[in-house]
């Protein structure tokens, strides 16, 4: 339905909404175009530990709180297949969900995905103040944007995430917050793919708080449903009375369907005693039990629910003298029609003929009642060809262009005919697969190839006749080998099986099996290595107890990161200082300094930063500011009694004064003389009143604990670690984890060494991941021919080489497609 015709409804009388029912109910959007995910995970009506229906933020729909981590709220196969299958393969949708969630709580409101594919993934982090979108690439790469915004308020949000290609919008409360454009994501969803409500799975990204609503619309616009005041878009006074009245007409023939119904409802109440015959439908016609019918060239019957055809067989024409056998239109067989005389020749019933008498004037003849009657024609319609290519035909005076379309003027070719044209007449041809009933080809029947023995299947087929044609089926258990044979070879010695390489194979019977070798384990089409205790910070287990560390980190399990700073594998600048990382470090500049915006990486480009000027100083009114480098002083003027106060957040704070920061309350600051000191808390675990959120590390319940991903180790409050590229923390017994943050590369080559995740710069354009395309650079081919930066070509000479131009470099290797 037309955005438009959401402002028709709203203004109808009998159709009237309030604004939160029109927002629940999506008023006019297709029932095929929305998945209700509450329905299809039939809450409410199947109990879900964890889960329970409460007071919503309005009463037009069900609201469920979600509680607690031993919960499992995921679809059943069925119900997720019903799901994927309107979503598989869509390019436009939108999520919409009704929500509150509970203060600092880092949660997954839904989650999409097969294995540790996340194909569409809404996640909400409190402890971060930012909404996560996790999806797929069209390039099959995992990606992740994120949009700075706090949901974890426990206050009612009305969200939406509209995906249209590239386009992704985030409305909250239906004010449009982000509009981005991303690589495209990929929704070719694999069968078994996992539909699971407020977590990510049975162990993580657990949301605590109450939704509602939680709808995705495959449309364009979808947030208009919860939104309706977005739609700006409304119709002309003409549209409008044309759309009332077809609402009109559309009431009506409603009502009058009703009535059907109900009579037909009673009609179908006796039908139990009655015998149910078998009919038979031939283009559009229905045909009772044992109706026969003529259909062309053959003599049909309906026998069974089947319909049976026998080819017609003419008898030899007996014509009386003054006849002759011609074909009929409509008719299989001759019939006998009268003849006239013309010029020697026999002509029959309704032919015609054209002559030219000695002044060369066209006069048409027709035989009717046996004998030749003059006919007057009109006049000749204007030929656009040259007079050569103008061609004189026996049957008309008008000539005709060569090339004329005769089929275009009618013909008598049935179906499985093709009317083909002549130079000066037209004929017909029966097509590929059938054969003639006629001699004139008009009706043609299909050829039995099977029947017949006129097939090429071979060995391990059987031959199906289609009209037409035929094809060669393969008989159970064994494989294609082309169009007509087929084979059971064994796929484990051909290699062409779906075992991971530390798998088994086992050929079966038309198939074959896999199993993971000892030291691995996976379904054996995907097979892992087993490491004791498992790898973490992003390690890889790559053999049996053997793991590959990411750079930055060391040890057995890579369970140790590398301190780049106090080994003294870093020299940062002096007005900067080293700070290290999970897995790397950075060198950042010190307080009082800030980058010129050349991001050198050992700080060299970071610079003074004048608080006088800026107004970034805690100097009071009855201070002077002088800017120093690296930080400021208050000087008090001469022969004046300064109070040492500050000024902090437009406020005055006295000397000696300490207060918490309002935004932040693990922060102290302190007014010293006219400066402000701001510090972090200082945690004494010892002390019973410590705040924990502060912290996190004196937690000592079990409670606070976290579980990492493998399921195999656990982590305290306030611990860190890198996973996959992403830095996680365990507050209070959640798991939040954020793309990790990488230091700003300035050069035309970068790439990602295998095992990091950060770029790097490099030197050889070839070996580069990203290039800062210059359209100006172009390279000169093996040809002499130009090419411009990003162009591509096979190499001449051969058929897999495939050369690339990088600004300027010519950059060639063996294209993967050929392998």
């Amino acid at each position: 339905m037309k955005p438009c015709y959401i402002w028709l409804f709203r203004l109808l009388p009998p159709l009237q909404l309030t604004p939160v029912s029109r927002a629940v109910l999506g008023f006019g959007v297709d029932p095929s175009l929305r998945i209700n995910v509450f329905s299809e995970l039939s809450l409410g009506e199947d109990p879900f530990e964890g889960v329970s229906q409460v007071q919503g933020f309005h009463d037009e729909s069900r609201a469920f709180l979600f509680q607690g981590t031993s919960r499992n709220v995921r679809a059943t196969e069925e119900g997720a297949e019903r799901m994927l299958k309107k979503l598989r393969n869509r390019g436009e949708f939108t999520v919409v969900a009704t929500l509150k969630q509970e203060h600092l709580n880092s949660g997954v409101i839904l989650s999409i995905h097969h294995a540790d594919q996340r194909f569409l993934e809404l996640e909400s982090s409190g402890q971060r103040n930012e909404v996560r979108l996790h999806f797929r690439t069209q390039a099959n790469q995992a990606h992740t944007e994120i949009f700075p915004y706090t949901l974890a308020d426990d206050q009612w949000h009305k969200v939406s995430l509209a995906i249209s290609a590239s386009h992704v919008i985030l409305h909250v409360d239906c004010n449009r917050i982000y509009e981005r454009v991303v690589e495209v994501p990929s929704m070719d969803l694999p069968k078994e793919t996992s539909f699971w409500l407020g977590q990510r799975n049975s162990a993580h990204g657990f949301f605590k708080g109450t939704m509602q609503d939680v709808q995705i619309l495959v449309m364009p616009q979808g947030y208009i449903s919860q939104c309706p005041d977005l739609n700006r878009t409304c119709p002309t006074c003409s549209d409008f009375h044309g759309l009332v009245q077809k609402i009109m007409e559309l009431q009506d023939i409603l009502a009058k369907t009703s009535s059907k119904l109900s009579v037909a409802e009673e009609k179908m109440n006796g039908l139990e005693t009655c015998y149910c015959e078998r009919t038979c439908s031939v283009k559009g016609v229905i045909y009772r039990e044992d109706d026969a019918w003529t259909d062309g060239c053959r003599n049909c019957t309906c026998s069974n629910g089947t319909v049976q055809c026998e080819t017609i067989s003419c008898p030899p024409p007996d014509c009386p003298a003054g006849t002759a056998p011609v074909y009929v239109n409509g008719i299989c067989c001759k019939e006998c029609k009268p003849v006239c005389v013309f010029s020697g020749r026999e002509l029959v019933e309704g032919d015609m003929k054209a002559v030219r008498d000695s002044s060369g004037k066209c006069l048409l003849f027709q035989c009717r009642d046996r004998s030749m009657h003059r006919v007057v024609s009109g006049s000749c319609p204007e030929l656009h060809c040259p007079e050569s290519e103008q061609i004189a035909l026996t049957d008309r005076c008008c000539k005709v262009c060569r090339g004329h379309d005769f089929c275009a003027e009618g013909n008598g070719c049935m179906e499985h005919s093709d009317c083909i044209n002549l130079e000066a007449a037209a004929c017909c041809s029966c097509k590929d697969g059938f054969r003639p009933l006629r001699d004139d080809n008009a009706y043609c029947e299909d050829i039995d190839e099977c029947a017949e023995g006129k097939h090429y299947c071979r060995e391990n087929t059987m031959c199906v006749n289609t009209p037409g044609s035929f094809m060669c089926i393969c008989h159970s258990g064994y494989i294609r080998i082309d169009d007509y044979s087929c084979t059971e070879h064994d796929e484990c010695v051909t290699g062409q099986h779906s075992c991971d390489e530390n798998a088994l194979c086992f050929n079966t019977v038309g198939g074959h099996s896999c199993s993971c070798k000892p030291g691995y384990t996976g379904n054996g089409t995907v097979c892992r290595a087993l490491c004791d205790g498992m790898c973490q910070n992003g390690g890889t287990c790559v053999s049996p107890n053997s793991c590959v560390c990411q750079q930055g980190f060391t040890g057995k399990r890579c369970e140790t990161d590398i301190d780049e700073c106090t080994n003294g594998l870093v020299e940062c600048d002096s007005r900067a200082t080293c700070v290290n990382l999970p897995g790397w470090y950075h060198c950042e500049c010190r307080d009082g300094y800030h980058d010129n915006g050349r991001f050198t990486a050992n700080g060299g480009s970071c610079e003074d930063v004048d608080e006088c000027k800026s107004g970034k100083n805690g100097c009071a009114n009855d201070t002077v500011c002088f800017n120093l480098d690296g930080g400021y002083d208050c000087r008090c003027p001469h022969g004046h009694n300064c109070t040492g106060d500050c000024i902090h957040d437009n406020k005055v704070k006295h000397n000696s004064q300490i207060w918490v920061l309002e935004n932040d309350r693990c922060s102290v600051c302190s007014c010293q003389t006219g400066l402000v000191m701001c510090r972090r808390m200082v945690c004494d675990c010892e002390n019973p009143t410590v705040d924990l959120f502060c912290c996190p590390e004196c937690d000592s319940r079990l409670s606070s604990q976290c579980l990492h991903q493998n399921g195999l180790l656990t982590y305290s409050s306030g611990d860190s670690w890198v996973e996959n590229c992403q830095q996680c923390q365990c507050l209070q017994g959640e798991v939040d984890c954020w793309p990790l943050s990488c230091p700003s590369v300035d050069c035309e080559f970068t790439l990602v060494p295998e095992g990091e995740c950060c770029p790097r710069c490099i030197t050889d354009p070839c070996q580069a991941d990203t290039i800062r395309n210059d359209i100006t650079k172009t390279c000169l081919d093996e040809h002499g021919i130009t090419r411009f930066t990003g162009s591509s070509w096979i190499k001449h000479g051969t058929e897999c080489t495939l050369c690339q131009c990088k600004n300027g470099h010519i950059c060639c290797s063996v294209d993967p497609m050929c392998l």
